[in-house]
C-alpha cells in the first residue's frame, strides 16, 4: 500500500545531486528488476520500525517542471530481520497496522517541513 502527496519538485543540477547528502536505497522487485528511492523518513510505531521512501526512478525526475506541484508516491515499507540478521524491508500486510503507519505518517507530514 502506498501514500500518494502533493509535493514541489526540487531539480539539481548532477553537481548539486552529488554534493547533497541523500539516502538511497536499492530495491529489486520480484522480477528481478532494480528501483531506486530515496530514504526521506524512518517512523517507529509501538517499537517497529518503518521506513518512508521516494521513489527516484527517470520517468518521476523527468516529469513537470521545476516548482511545478505533482504528485509523488511515497512507499512505505516495514523493517524486519532475515534468518542471518540482516535488515530487509517488506510490505505491510496487515490493514490495522496501515492505518496506525498511515495515520503516523499523515502526522508527521502535518507538524513538520519534512521537504
Amino acid at each position: 500500500m502506498s501514500l500518494v502527496f502533493r509535493i514541489e519538485v526540487k531539480r539539481l543540477t548532477d553537481e548539486e545531486f552529488f554534493e547533497e547528502e541523500v539516502a538511497t536505497i536499492l530495491l529489486v522487485d520480484e522480477e528481478g528488476n532494480e528501483h531506486l528511492f530515496e530514504l526521506i523518513s524512518e517512523l517507529e510505531i509501538e517499537g517497529q520500525c518503518y521506513k518512508v521512501l521516494v521513489p527516484l526512478d527517470d520517468e518521476i525526475l523527468e516529469e513537470g517542471e521545476k516548482g511545478e506541484e505533482e504528485e509523488v508516491e511515497v512507499v512505505i515499507l516495514k523493517v524486519t530481520q532475515d534468518e542471518n540478521g540482516d535488515e530487509i524491508l517488506c510490505d505491510i500486510d496487515d490493514d490495522e497496522e496501515w492505518e496506525k503507519v498511515a495515520d503516523a505518517w499523515q502526522e508527521l507530514m502535518e507538524s513538520e517541513e519534512i521537504w
